[in-house]
């Protein structure tokens, strides 16, 4: 199974659970509005930073690779 879809998966049930607690909580309507749009807004942020950590982590293993492949091809031009 795919990390990246089971932790899609995590993220979305977490915010129908949260996104359902808050709607049936005993709040007055703008106060519940005020809690979902601060919900939204830190997954909005969690999101943001693990899409960051994947693109680092992706660029990382291809520079790698690229510099392999480098020193691949001078070690095949001598």
């Amino acid at each position: 199974m795919d990390t990246g879809k089971v932790l899609f998966g995590v993220l979305a049930g977490l915010a129908v659970g949260a996104t359902l607690g808050i709607l049936f909580a005993p709040d007055k309507g703008s106060d519940t509005r005020k809690k979902i749009s601060k919900k939204g807004d830190a997954y909005a942020e969690e999101l943001e930073d693990n899409f960051n950590e994947f693109v680092d982590g992706i660029s990382s293993k291809f520079d790698k690779a690229k510099a392999k492949a480098a020193r691949t091809v001078e070690n095949i031009e001598i």
